[in-house]
């Protein structure tokens, strides 16, 4: 396994932002670990984050895009420090965006945050981790509700190596089967189970032979294919 990925796995144990237990997905599917990228709350922690997505960023799409896109609520400090390491790692400006959960009518009007978005935008969109794709179902219809923008593809933090909402392909295979455009993860579940099964962190098994078996019944049920 590369360097960087054993270190981002580790940051995120670090960070408590991937727990192992019993967990209900925004899916309703029943796993056994849980990532949430809200619990990355200290500055340093955001600081390191927006690096990790940036290098993940510029190695899978360049730096030939002009707005970052974060869906309310996660995706606003993902994307908020993302441009910014960016803009200090590359030297390149883009703009951030997000949306509202509601339309403002008032003073700043409208559906969205930061940036507005204008036809012609090149667009990347930044998420913790897709499960199903139901996310991204809902994200697709409000940037082009807002502008002719062109979407050149969707990063997490994290793949889940499940399937999608519509057929046993994994949920960012179809993603680019459905939109038409790539989705990338800066790390696999198959990553983090090579970095944890067994293998003492912090001087704690993190993924030990129970869960493991856990881990692998779970995606009998709802593994890509």
């Amino acid at each position: 396994m590369e360097a960087y990925k054993q270190e981002f796995v580790e940051f995120m144990v670090d960070s408590q932002v991937l727990k192992f237990g019993d967990f209900t997905l925004k899916s309703g599917r029943k796993s056994p670990f849980f990532m949430n990228a809200g619990a990355y709350v200290t500055g340093a922690q955001l600081r390191k984050l927006g690096e990790y997505y940036a290098k993940a960023i510029h190695d899978h799409y360049g730096l030939d895009f002009d707005v970052l896109f974060g869906p309310a609520y996660k995706g606003i400090p993902l994307s908020v420090a993302t441009t910014m390491a960016i803009s200090e790692l590359y030297g390149k400006e883009v703009r951030y965006c997000s949306n509202r959960k509601e339309v403002k009518d008032h003073g700043d009007t409208g559906i969205l945050l930061g940036s507005k978005l204008q036809d012609g935008d090149r667009v990347v969109i930044i998420e913790d981790v897709t499960t199903s794709g139901k996310s991204i179902e809902e994200t697709f219809p409000i940037l082009k509700q807002q502008a002719d923008v062109e979407i050149k593809g969707l990063m997490v933090s994290l793949n889940r190596m499940e399937r999608g909402l519509d057929s046993e392909k994994s949920a960012l295979h179809e993603i680019k089967d459905k939109y038409g455009f790539e989705a990338h993860a800066i790390v696999t579940m198959e990553d983090v189970v090579d970095c944890l099964y067994n293998r003492p962190y912090q001087g704690k098994i993190y993924i030990d032979d129970t869960l493991k078996s856990a881990i692998d019944a779970y995606y009998e049920q709802y593994g890509a294919k």
